[in-house]
């Protein structure tokens, strides 16, 4: 069962006398650090300072006895938390769990972009977000499909936001007629509205019997967290059940802001959508695909990916004969003999950090050639073009993808520009420490960092690739997926052996496997798949992924060979790169940034699993400098 983690729980009255005594915001700082390993800033600290009072003061109010409460609840995968949290029965014996969103806003703007977002002060002035009921929104539908005992009807859940320093303002503000819908929804109730909300609370809670129902809610199983290409057809048939939260919603209502602004202003924009590892970009890309592919005024929209495994993996997953599967495009098909300037109402270009620099190549047919750079050809089709990147990863020369050189070119073509940065974290068990440790380890900082137990990320180093294989296998079963990957450093076989066999090429000790199949195989042996197949179908276990097969996709259990390419420099106790070492022909002829390409490699690779990464050394020195960036506890096999 995955880890189930809250700063703060009491019975409510113990919660009471922490209130009196001041030391709420105490143990919550100490549940941080044990639960999180972080500290709070001071606007944080502040918050729990005054925050719980209002909820000491309203649970009085209400006249309820015997609930339960907690504050910080941690969303499972990701680095999101509910504020807080009441668990009780209501007078016909059935447990119900509430979650408020607190907010200790005093002023708010309303706005009319799509979506539910307002402006308020959160650290600057007029800072755009999400309405808080929208954001109970986010959190309810998180709740109800990832925890048992709500998707089963086993527990109740309601769910509301408290802004006990706002007061009302009819018509205007978080009460303006925009909100409405939401707010019908997912109540919001001001300060001075505090009665009405002690006498839901009242409805829902006077039953008591907290402890027994927190227990239930904290026990209950939590569902595999949703796969990318699990969800892709739901979302294109829009009945996906993976959830936006946050920094993806205000995303998603940019990006709709901006179509409408199109039709509207005839306004050309490009959006760049920045984030690392496992923020849920693709996703966000694939909703507002189908959002937008809905609409009956918007005719031509288009997802479209250099990577060929991404795009047939999704293809793969949508029905046979599904009319959505005409939406994804490789990025050749936007030069200007195929796409007049602006006739795409919206390109979605996933994996930006993958186009390449020339429209041009040794396929292309002489009537299609042009002048245009593949990302001049990208922004000039379209009306608006949304860019999903990452800067850091870059892996070869010929990609040249970022967002300095997207904005570059949108400035060019006259586009208003808009950025918007991705935080929450889906991938790596919702561990950000883990994606910090592992650039600081990597070199991409300079600091030191310590991998530690409270990082809530299952990480090994194996003595052995055959007990690491071994274990992938247990675990590759039923809905959880595990591959094995490696940095390039081994010869890729173009033919088969004289059995008609796959060559095992990545051979380390008594340890051999092929490497994915080679493009220029036309067949696969039976029982192997073609190299693009490689991430999404079961036979991708029996052999060896490399970044160009990877890139994109996510596993629960990623197993990483790190290859004689990343060499350790005793005198410096750093990490640097051997360029004699790979055998990636790309990678060489790009010397100048060779050092960075491999770090990225690495970074991309060892972030792949949700769940754990399972790590093998061929290097020992380089073993032995990770090794020191564990603590004691964590294993090492």
């Amino acid at each position: 069962m995955i880890g189930r983690k809250v700063i703060y729980s009491e019975p409510q009255s113990v919660f009471f006398e922490d209130i009196l005594l001041n030391r709420v915001a105490e143990k919550m700082m100490i549940g941080q650090s044990s639960n999180l390993g972080k500290s709070p800033q001071g606007p944080e600290y502040r918050s729990w300072q005054n925050s719980p009072v209002a909820i000491k003061n309203l649970i009085e109010l209400s006249g309820v006895k015997d609930i339960y409460v907690t504050f910080e609840y941690l969303l499972p995968y990701t680095e999101m938390r509910i504020d807080c949290m009441l668990y009780g029965m209501d007078e016909k014996n059935r447990g119900k769990v509430i979650h408020i969103e607190l907010k200790q806003w005093n002023k708010v703007v309303e706005t009319d972009i799509e979506g539910n977002f307002v402006e308020t002060y959160t650290g600057r002035p007029n800072n755009r977000v999400p309405h808080p009921s929208q954001q109970v929104k986010g959190y309810h539908d998180f709740l109800t499909g990832f925890i048992q005992v709500f998707e089963q009807g086993t527990l109740d859940l309601f769910g509301c936001a408290y802004c006990h320093n706002y007061k009302t303002e009819n018509g205007t503000g978080l009460h303006a007629p925009i909100y409405k819908d939401i707010m019908d929804e997912y109540p919001l109730y001001a300060g001075n509205e505090v009665q009405s909300l002690a006498e839901r609370l009242r409805s829902l809670l006077n039953g008591g019997r907290g402890y027994e129902i927190f227990n239930k809610f904290m026990q209950s199983p939590v569902n595999p967290s949703k796969k990318l290409l699990e969800s892709a057809s739901k979302i294109i048939s829009n009945s996906s059940d993976f959830v936006l939260l946050n920094d993806q919603i205000v995303a998603r209502n940019t990006i709709l802001a901006k179509v409408s602004a199109a039709k509207k202003n005839k306004e050309k924009s490009v959006v760049i959508i920045k984030g690392g590892p496992g923020t849920g970009k693709t996703v966000i890309a694939l909703h507002i695909l189908a959002e937008i592919a809905g609409r009956k005024d918007t005719k031509n929209v288009f997802f479209a990916t250099r990577s060929k495994p991404l795009l047939e993996g999704i293809k793969s997953m949508l029905d046979r004969g599904s009319e959505a599967k005409p939406l994804f495009t490789n990025l050749s098909q936007y030069i200007p003999s195929k796409m007049d300037e602006n006739q795409v109402d919206l390109l979605i270009i996933d994996e930006a950090h993958r186009v390449e620099e020339r429209s041009n190549n040794r396929f292309t047919r002489p009537q299609d050639l042009t002048s245009l750079s593949r990302m001049e050809t990208l922004i000039r089709a379209a009306k608006t073009s949304v860019f999903f990147i990452d800067d850091k990863q870059n892996i070869r020369s010929d990609e040249i993808g970022s967002s300095q050189l997207i904005e570059k070119v949108a400035r060019e073509y006259g586009a208003a520009v808009e950025e918007v940065t991705l935080v929450s974290e889906f991938r790596c068990n919702g561990s950000d420490n883990y994606l910090d440790w592992l650039e600081a380890a990597l070199g991409h900082t300079t600091e030191t960092r310590i991998l530690t137990e409270k990082d809530n990320y299952d990480f090994k180093i194996f003595n052995t690739l055959t007990s690491l294989y071994q274990e992938l296998v247990e675990r590759n079963t039923g809905n959880t997926t595990s591959r094995l990957v490696a940095g390039y450093c081994w010869h890729w076989s173009k033919t088969l052996d004289e059995k008609g066999e796959l060559i095992k090429d990545v051979c380390i000790g008594d340890f051999a496997m092929p490497w994915e199949t080679h493009g220029e195989i036309s067949k696969p042996p039976k029982g192997y798949v073609k190299w693009y197949e490689w991430a999404y179908k079961p036979e991708g276990i029996k052999q060896v992924g490399c970044i160009y097969t990877t890139q994109g996709f996510e596993f629960d259990y990623i197993g990483v060979i790190i290859g004689p390419d990343l060499r350790y420099d005793a005198q410096t106790d750093s990490l640097y790169t051997d360029i004699t070492a790979t055998k990636d022909t790309t990678l060489k002829r790009g010397k100048k940034n060779f050092d960075d390409y491999v770090r990225n490699i690495y970074r991309v690779l060892m972030t792949r699993g949700t769940k754990g990464c399972y790590v093998y050394f061929v290097d020992d020195q380089v073993r032995q400098y990770f090794e020191r960036r564990l603590a004691g506890k964590l294993s090492k096999v």
